[in-house]
């Protein structure tokens, strides 16, 4: 709004200079950008990430295969970071076998969520094709979580990037209002102000 109330002051400004007058349209040019571009290029980039992780999303899916397993043994118990899991989220480090989805036995070490595994515990292990323990696969809406976070991301990149242009604008503009300025007083002269200078 100060960009626009800037423009109308200056209109008929007998004092207006041609600096200023940029400068007010320079923040008004700005001011739109940000309102209109920032939200577009926001909404196109999560549009994109969407769509990418959801493929992702459908690919884990299609390429992991959750098994039951049974613990044999348990190895050791794995304290949670408190910056990034709650202190429930206790995991254990355990020695289970499983049938792999070729039919294959297969054992080994592996993470459960198991508070205190005992030999014969079963729990839902995620195994690729071969039977090989990987990650859970992305679920749909964390998906749509992290493209919303790239699209707001975005958003506010664009929005920055059009404030610092038009701060570099300014401040160029205001450079060379400054230079102008020394011209001015250089040809003034040294004795600008004394009585009785150049009698």
């Amino acid at each position: 709004m100060g960009a626009i109330s800037g423009l109308w002051r200056w209109r008929h400004n007998p004092l207006r200079r041609g600096t200023d007058l940029v400068e007010a349209w320079v923040a008004l040019v700005a001011l739109l950008l940000v309102l209109a571009a920032a939200p577009v290029v926001g909404c196109l980039v999560g549009s994109v990430a969407q769509d990418a992780l959801q493929r992702s999303v459908r690919e884990q899916l299609h390429a992991r295969h959750p098994v039951t397993a049974t613990v044999v043994r348990g190895l050791s118990r794995l304290d949670p970071d408190p910056e990034i899991s709650p202190a429930r989220d206790l995991r254990s480090r355990v020695l289970a076998q499983w049938t792999a989805p070729d039919g294959t036995r297969r054992h080994g070490p592996v993470t459960t969520g198991l508070g205190s595994p005992h030999p014969g515990d079963h729990f839902t292990l995620w195994t690729d094709a071969h039977g090989d323990a990987v990650t859970r696969p992305l679920d749909s809406t964390t998906a749509t979580t992290h493209a919303v976070l790239a699209g707001c991301g975005a958003a506010a990149l664009a929005a920055g990037l059009v404030e610092g242009i038009r701060r570099l604008i300014v401040w160029r503009l205001v450079r060379r209002r400054y230079a102008r300025w020394d011209q001015a007083w250089d040809r003034a002269g040294p004795d600008w102000g004394r009585t009785g200078t150049g009698s």
